[in-house]
């Protein structure tokens, strides 16, 4: 219900490349989870994803989709050790003439985060219900693909520039039809202590439906109390393998996934953007303000205690 959507090392001519790897980036730590806890939480995540099969094919497009799908998600980072906190962030747009934020809005939203690890779609989807994007090549494996698409998974082909405007018509849909879908705009993976650029591409589809934007910073955070730290051990950057990636995040000890939701975001005067020479204008507005949003939630100093 969910999708892997690491950027590997050899990118595309059109894509970034992050310039975190594992030997640089992976930080030691100091405790970890016995081997038996390892084996619980490898055997539990596999029952939750054979679980997962038969709810993913009959759910289709029901409106217990997101719901569902919210559930599933919680159940499978639980399993593998991994603790869900969620907060609530500010929003400061000053300056900005042609943005306000509309912190009480209901409704779909494109939700636009920073990327750090293959548990980043998951983590999303057990905050918010929405519609992860993910990258073409997870429909191309059977039982991830299944799941992915039983979740309402949009797919795209970093490799294809040309697939992009099917893609943003494909995200305008679904957040037209009531949904809200999530992507990460800075199109690869970095390893948490430092993020990029959001890419301005996938905001057309907030401005073509009419729905605000509404950034996301995720953190990974391990230890409790005065010894709780940023931690990289779940980033998946670089040369990194899945398998590798997995072993870590259940060998990691009181590892803590933090979800800092903004305000949503709205362009003043959308209409003025609608000429063609002026989309593109619009697309950079949202970006920018977006991804400031999205680093003033990646701050906190290491050591500071979590909120329950």
């Amino acid at each position: 219900m969910s999708a892997v959507t690491h950027q590997p090392a050899a990118s595309s001519a059109w894509l970034p490349v992050s310039p975190c790897a594992p030997g640089a980036c992976l930080r030691a730590q100091a405790r970890t989870a016995g081997p038996l806890r390892r084996a619980a939480r490898l055997t539990g995540a596999v029952a939750v994803l054979i679980a997962g099969l038969p709810i993913a094919l009959t759910l289709g497009r029901t409106a217990r989709r997101g719901a569902a799908t919210m559930l599933w998600s919680r159940l499978l980072l639980r399993a593998l050790g991994v603790r869900l906190v969620t907060r609530r962030g500010f929003s400061f747009i000053g300056g900005s003439a042609r943005a306000r934020a509309v912190p009480e809005e209901d409704g779909p939203a494109l939700l636009v985060g920073n990327h750090v690890s293959w548990l980043d779609p998951l983590v999303i989807t057990a905050t918010v219900a929405c519609r992860p994007l993910a990258k073409a090549e997870v429909g191309r494996w059977p039982i991830v693909r299944t799941l992915a698409a039983g979740g309402g998974a949009l797919f795209i082909d970093r490799d294809r520039m040309s697939a992009l405007p099917g893609v943003v018509a494909d995200m305008t849909a679904a957040l037209r039809s009531g949904e809200s879908v999530a992507a990460f705009p800075e199109g690869t993976t970095w390893c948490g202590r430092e993020m990029g650029g959001f890419r301005p591409a996938v905001f057309q589809a907030a401005l073509d439906a009419g729905v605000p934007v509404r950034p996301v910073a995720l953190r990974f955070v391990e230890g409790t109390g005065d010894r709780a730290a940023l931690s990289t051990r779940p980033s998946y950057v670089g040369d990194d393998t899945l398998l590798a990636s997995v072993l870590r995040i259940v060998a990691t000890r009181d590892l803590v996934a933090e979800v800092t939701l903004f305000p949503a975001v709205r362009l003043d005067r959308p209409a003025v953007y609608g000429e063609r020479a002026r989309r593109g204008e619009a697309r950079a507005a949202l970006a920018r303000i977006a991804e400031a949003q999205v680093r003033t939630g990646l701050t906190e100093p290491e050591g500071q205690a979590l909120a329950a």
